[in-house]
């Protein structure tokens, strides 16, 4: 115990894990992973490039939805080299600081993530209950500073969780059951007091995402009591079908998210393998169908995009 405490913290290592007891698959498994990442990537690509080619989809609506892309790219990009390269070359080691801040892009992203979406709300709650005083409200330079606190707001928070980490005494087998770093399971490798972490972290999902989605669900309070006031039926579908895809994308993000943490923090030996999976699920799935459910349930936005495939 005292040799592996003594051993120098550069030179230690975490090893990742894929899907125990499926090597056999590995290779399968690979491929729907490349399959997703790359439907991901050039999803989110063609929206981003189409949102900024096109001088009419300049509005706050698409302009989230920009934001949105961005993150869902920079998500890709953290957790693809350690993923693929579990299940394509078996590549398992990964050094602690690589590991902490592959930890921090991930978790820092998912608090932006949670914001934008917040954002969103707010974007649909002005459109719909004050329309007269949408472009004053969000204009583009207000628009701007909104994204900047989002991304401050999210570093801020996220940046202490690697710094306490990168202090605790790692003397147990340190064998991530994931094929990325996460918080809760680097933590739970310590052999340290981790308890500033622990209280850390859950005071961090309930203050920062639970206030998002407190928020988000109140803007839509207020959204389906101005829509059902409206006399008219077709204009109360019309401005309910607005917020579809990003109902849908909140759903996604959301349930994953709570699902994963309260598998993680309460689940036994029994439902590992679901750990894994709804791991995978929870950071994979909402990447791949962002770009698929607003390119779907968004009528201007589809058309532009079929437009510039017919160009």
């Amino acid at each position: 115990m005292s040799a592996v405490n003594d051993t120098k913290f550069n030179s230690a290592v975490f090893l990742l894990t894929g899907l125990p007891g499926q090597d056999d698959i590995h290779l399968w498994i690979s491929v729907s992973f490349c399959l997703m990442y790359v439907i991901s990537i050039i999803g989110n690509s063609i929206i981003l490039f189409t949102i900024k080619t096109d001088p009419s989809l300049h509005e706050p609506m698409y302009i989230f939805l920009s934001m949105l892309a961005v993150i869902d790219l920079g998500l890709l990009i953290a957790t693809m080299p350690t993923i693929l390269g579990i299940f394509l070359f078996n590549s398992r080691e990964i050094s602690f600081n690589a590991c902490f801040t592959q930890l921090f892009f991930i978790h820092s992203l998912q608090c932006i993530e949670s914001s934008v979406l917040l954002l969103m709300a707010f974007d649909r709650y002005v459109a719909i209950c004050n329309p007269l005083r949408y472009a004053s409200i969000l204009t583009l330079p207000r628009i701007a500073k909104m994204g900047l606190v989002c991304v401050l707001r999210g570093t801020a928070i996220i940046f202490p969780l690697p710094l306490l980490l990168k202090q605790f005494q790692y003397c147990r087998v340190n064998v991530l059951s994931h094929s990325y770093c996460a918080h809760q399971e680097v933590m739970n490798l310590a052999c340290s007091d981790i308890t500033v972490n622990n209280v850390y972290g859950l005071c961090l999902s309930l203050l920062m995402k639970g206030l998002d989605l407190l928020l988000i669900f109140l803007s839509y309070v207020m959204i389906l009591k101005t829509v059902l006031s409206v006399v008219l039926q077709t204009k109360c579908l019309r401005a309910l079908n607005t917020c579809v895809s990003h109902l849908c994308v909140i759903l996604l993000f959301y349930t994953s998210e709570i699902g994963l943490s309260v598998i993680h923090r309460f689940g036994n030996s029994s439902t590992h393998l679901f750990q894994i999976l709804l791991g995978y699920v929870c950071l994979l799935v909402p990447l791949l169908m962002n770009p698929v459910v607003y390119s779907m349930k968004s009528k201007h936005l589809r058309s532009r995009i079929i437009r510039l495939f017919i160009k």
